[in-house]
């Protein structure tokens, strides 16, 4: 078994048929300036049995429900999705969890289908755009979601949406702006003391968390002259935040967030099947060179399962028992993905 074995993946998503179909609909065919990529469970299992891969939490990734301007259907493509994916779970169990999609930006709608996705559906958690239709996270008027996350104690996903703003030609959504709509939401959230005032909801932030442990002191100082608070408290509500390693385990980026991120605070995340096959490969063949053995099994695995107990309460679902061609196929793939990573980095001239 080798070092990476048994990961549980917290960002991969789902694209069902059903919600292709109400995006077309809408006029929709991208995501972030990606095409909306193919998903079925059968490939969703073979991209983590070429990653190693044990558990999946599945979420559904912008637009989620926001681009349905009326409430009602916002909130039934929602229990819709939520079904779906609680469907998934129960026909594939120990491979898949899921982080419910909320109509947001209808924080009251949101904190219904919250509640029924987390008792009734038994949901891993809450996924919640950083911004939708140019509405905040943080911002006023949403703490009836709030108390209803905080009062059972929910994990809440942080995925990037579009910006509120223009594109800029040339710059795709998801290599550049996810990264500040991530950042803008985090720093929204800590400026107006979310994490203060519901301190049991545990935050994931997407993609290291974006641009927060490079700029966390930078925006800290300005948070604490804006509020009058001590700085070191503000930087205590960044490092309040846990962070993915989805399109971010670099030579660059790890060992900041590493510095930055509390012990127990960084999970694996892959970001399949808008990042694909060959880009998880890339980022996950970087964390398994440059995180030591102790560290990369905290990532992999014991943090999440910290996380969410069900996972630690049952032993690791096995690996499949493949075909020899596919493991072959597999053994040979890794270690290229790894001397590839080796190659794209930077020299030290």
């Amino acid at each position: 078994m080798s070092p990476s074995a048994q990961r549980i993946d917290v960002h991969q998503h789902v694209v069902p048929d059903f919600y292709r179909d109400e995006l077309a609909k809408a006029g929709i065919a991208d995501a972030g300036g990606r095409t909306l990529p193919g998903w079925s469970p059968e490939s969703a299992l073979r991209l983590m049995d070429l990653l190693g891969t044990s558990t999946a939490i599945v979420s559904v990734s912008t637009p989620g429900t926001g681009f349905l301007t009326e409430p009602a259907d916002a909130a039934g493509l929602a229990r819709r999705l939520n079904d779906h994916s609680a469907a998934l779970v129960r026909d594939h169990p120990g491979r898949f969890g899921f982080f419910a999609t909320v109509p947001m930006p209808d924080a009251d709608a949101s904190a219904t289908e919250a509640a029924r996705a987390l008792d009734e559906l038994r949901a891993d958690g809450v996924t919640l755009l950083a911004n939708n239709r140019g509405t905040y996270l943080g911002v006023d008027g949403q703490d009836g979601l709030w108390r209803t996350l905080n009062e059972r104690g929910a994990v809440v996903f942080v995925h990037p949406a579009e910006l509120p703003a223009p594109p800029v030609d040339g710059i795709p959504a998801f290599a550049a702006d996810f990264l500040l709509d991530t950042t803008r939401a985090a720093y929204l959230l800590v400026r107006n003391g979310i994490p203060r005032r519901y301190p049991d909801i545990r935050f994931i932030l997407s993609h290291a968390g974006g641009f927060v442990p490079y700029s966390s002191h930078r925006m800290a100082l300005t948070i604490a002259n804006d509020t009058a608070r001590s700085p070191l408290d503000v930087l205590d509500d960044f490092r309040s935040f846990y962070f993915d390693t989805a399109l971010s385990s670099s030579p660059a980026v790890l060992p900041t967030l590493l510095a930055f991120a509390r012990p127990g605070h960084v999970l694996f995340g892959s970001d399949w099947p808008f990042a694909p096959a060959s880009a998880g490969q890339y980022f996950a063949g970087g964390l398994d060179t440059n995180a030591d053995p102790a560290t990369l099994t905290a990532i992999n695995r014991t943090n999440a399962e910290a996380l969410f107990p069900r996972l630690a309460a049952a032993p690791p679902t096995p690996p499949p028992v493949l075909p020899a061609p596919v493991r072959l196929r597999h053994a040979m793939q890794r270690p290229a993905a790894r001397l590839v990573f080796k190659l794209l980095q930077p020299g030290t001239d």
